[in-house]
């Protein structure tokens, strides 16, 4: 069975047809979804989710592209809050940094992402990092705030192996979408191939970044079996193998029984 480690299925993508979604990734082998909320919107209608399918867990946090909205005192306090009582909240995330969308200064970003790797370190979850067009400032903010004491995950990486062999120092593991999928992504299964099979984990990031060969239409969970089965071609294993230990791997990092 497989784990989506990482889905928007609240989006509005899905308005019109949420239960087939859901249910199509059920019958592709997609047994837990792990749904992020990340701001003000998006938490309580991951909540929703999480609390209307026993296999949907929810991830809460606050985006980098959206911390200039943060009301940094209150909205901690929900996180935590939330962390902390909601038996389906596992991580906080996604947060981190964002330098392509120009949407939040960076001074802003930076400051959003520190409080919520303290207050991770704080209560112990793990969290689960953004990073776009950031790798040198998010490896430098996860060290300087000892992101290690509580690891993670570094959400559909795109960086380079050293990027990925400093994160894997930290405790963190390495997620893989769509994207490894694509002829062209020559970086990401360079990368791939190299990480240690106990710290790889698969996602979709459904709507966005939809695999080969639905690639431009809208992305489902359902799909992350086409990331297990680009996996395990890089790897040189079966795809039921990559769904194995990528399950394992999410559920101790999340802390999920299944």
């Amino acid at each position: 069975m497989l784990i989506d480690t990482h889905a928007h299925l609240d989006s509005r993508k899905f308005d019109s047809d949420r239960e087939e979604v859901i249910q199509r990734a059920l019958e592709a082998g997609v047994d837990t979804i792990v749904n992020i909320g990340f701001n003000r919107e998006t938490i309580p209608t991951t909540l929703e989710l999480a609390e209307k399918y026993p296999f949907i867990y929810a991830v809460v946090g606050w985006h980098p592209t959206d911390a200039v909205d943060m009301k940094m005192e209150e909205d901690l306090a929900w996180i935590e809050r939330l962390c902390t009582e909601h038996p389906k909240v596992v991580a906080i995330g996604e947060i981190g940094l964002d330098y392509y969308w120009d949407t939040s200064p960076k001074d802003v970003q930076q400051a959003v992402f520190r409080e919520q790797i303290r207050l991770a370190r704080r209560i112990g979850r793990p969290i689960v990092i953004h990073n776009r067009d950031a790798h040198e400032d998010v490896v430098k903010l996860l060290k300087e705030e000892r992101a290690s004491e509580v690891g993670g995950i570094m959400h559909c990486f795109s960086g380079s192996w050293e990027t990925a062999k400093q994160c894997l120092d930290m405790n963190f593991h390495i997620s893989f979408g769509g994207p490894v999928t694509y002829k062209n992504a020559r970086v990401p299964k360079e990368v791939l191939e190299r990480v240690p099979l106990d710290r790889l984990l698969i996602e979709t990031d459904a709507p966005y970044l939809t695999p080969h060969p639905h690639r431009g239409k809208r992305n489902e969970s359902a799909y992350v079996r086409l990331v297990a089965e680009a996996a395990a071609e890089i790897k040189g294993i079966s795809w039921q193998e990559i769904a194995k230990i990528t399950s394992e791997n999410a559920c101790r990092c999340f802390g999920i029984s299944r």
